[in-house]
């Protein structure tokens, strides 16, 4: 187990900030890199489709000069979804290379052709799983390594323990392997490294920052929930993810009784699942650590003190 190249020497903590549909732009990811945690984006998060190489464009110049620290900033990701649904793929992937993003995530499908793209200029491919057959296709496919997404997480998640997906993975792969799933402490980052992962992929609590392009109440309402506000469903998006009962309230749904709906007919083009997003609110069963709406770098500060914290606390047993 070993970080990628790419990231060693260049993380505060083991920690990649999860790419949010609509949330995610550049200013969170800049805020992020700078912090010394990865920062990421879905690409078709940047409409029109022209703003992509924009925002590429903007990251990578805020990322070029150390920070005030010293520090030189970590590296940044692009999510691209691969599903068939997404009619742009082509055309963001290719401005994607045109750019060498560092990193690509991708979702929802694992394509040999997006990562030889990838792989064409040096950069790095992972891939979202939520359980081990999923795994090994990607690995197959060209990935470099992997984002295991177990119960819990937010939007997109699925139904595994984090111990037994992690544990099921590691039989066979010994490449970069990050952990997903109700991660919002530091001491949850370092019990992903424990339980045999790299590091952690952390979503909802930066949705709760400044920096975040999140509606306020949306905010706010990872910061009052808790655990059992999160209700997981099929019905949004065709893919079963955990969101904020009372978004699915507000849209007049009762969160006890929704039907299910038809993966058939899950649509990720440009516009495709933005209702769903926007409307009824992803979140992950984490929200319960989350009490105040911050900065990324006070975030982040956090999460290493509290890192740091649990490494004594173990050292001292």
């Amino acid at each position: 187990m070993t970080l990628p190249p790419i990231l060693q020497g260049r993380l505060r903590l083991p920690l990649i900030g999860a790419p949010l549909f609509i949330i995610s732009h550049p200013a969170l990811v800049i805020a992020q890199a700078r912090a010394g945690v990865v920062g990421a984006f879905p690409a078709l998060n940047a409409r029109p489709a022209a703003q992509l190489d924009d925002w590429l464009s903007e990251i990578a110049e805020a990322l070029r000069a150390p920070g005030p620290d010293g520090r030189q900033p970590a590296p940044f990701a692009v999510n691209q979804i691969v599903h068939r649904s997404n009619t742009r793929l082509e055309a963001d992937l290719a401005v994607c290379v045109r750019h060498k993003v560092p990193i690509v995530i991708t979702s929802l499908g694992a394509v040999e052709e997006v990562n030889q793209a990838v792989h064409s200029y040096g950069g790095i491919v992972l891939h979202d799983v939520i359980n081990d057959r999923f795994a090994h296709k990607a690995i197959e496919k060209g990935a470099d390594g992997l984002v295991a997404v177990a119960a819990g997480a937010g939007g997109h998640a699925g139904t595994l323990s984090p111990f037994a997906l992690v544990a099921e993975i590691r039989r066979w792969f010994d490449g970069p392997l990050f952990l997903s799933g109700a991660i919002a402490t530091g001491a949850g980052i370092l019990a992903a490294q424990a339980a045999g992962a790299d590091g952690a992929y952390v979503g909802s609590a930066f949705i709760a920052t400044e920096e975040a392009r999140a509606d306020e109440r949306y905010k706010a309402a990872i910061v009052a929930g808790r655990t059992q506000d999160i209700v997981y469903s099929n019905l949004f998006t065709g893919i079963h993810g955990n969101y904020l009962r009372a978004s699915i309230e507000a849209a007049g749904l009762d969160p006890e009784h929704l039907p299910t709906s038809d993966p058939s007919k899950m649509d990720f083009g440009a516009d495709g699942g933005a209702k769903a997003w926007r409307d009824i609110w992803g979140a992950g069963q984490g929200i319960g650590s989350i009490d105040a709406v911050t900065s990324v770098a006070a975030l982040v500060d956090r999460l290493a003190a509290e890192y740091d914290t649990a490494r004594a606390r173990l050292a001292l047993r």
